[in-house]
């Protein structure tokens, strides 16, 4: 059975920091590119960052410099540091895994974990 399980999220004032994690069990991505996506309430869930299997990275726009994404494939395991958060990066934020390449696209995903709150007060 696979699973992806996300920890790390809480409230954190703006301008602060978070580092979120996603401990994939049940089989290994290492060959496949990871990401993470965020939905917050009210709206449709989208595309954070997104991981190739050689590290290669790919980031939103309004994430750029402020999140790196990151990978061990020995750990089978997906990072997410945040920084500067602002009060917009509040939202539910998802590990996704098993897309052959990196991807913006929710549906290019095969798996998906649970999610973890992140809540930035302004």
């Amino acid at each position: 059975q696979v699973q992806l399980v996300e920890s790390g999220g809480g409230l954190v004032q703006a301008g602060g920091s978070l580092s979120l994690s996603c401990a994939a069990s049940g089989r290994t991505f290492s060959s496949y590119a990871m990401g993470w996506f965020r939905q917050a309430p009210g709206k449709e869930r989208e595309f954070v960052a997104a991981i190739s299997w050689s590290g290669d990275t790919y980031y939103a726009d309004s994430v750029k410099v402020r999140f790196t994404i990151s990978r061990d494939n020995a750990k089978n395991t997906l990072y997410l540091q945040m920084n500067t958060l602002k009060a917009q990066d509040t939202a539910v934020y998802y590990c996704a895994a098993g897309s052959p390449r990196i991807s913006v696209r929710l549906h290019d995903y095969n798996y998906w974990g649970q999610g973890t709150q992140v809540t930035v007060s302004s």
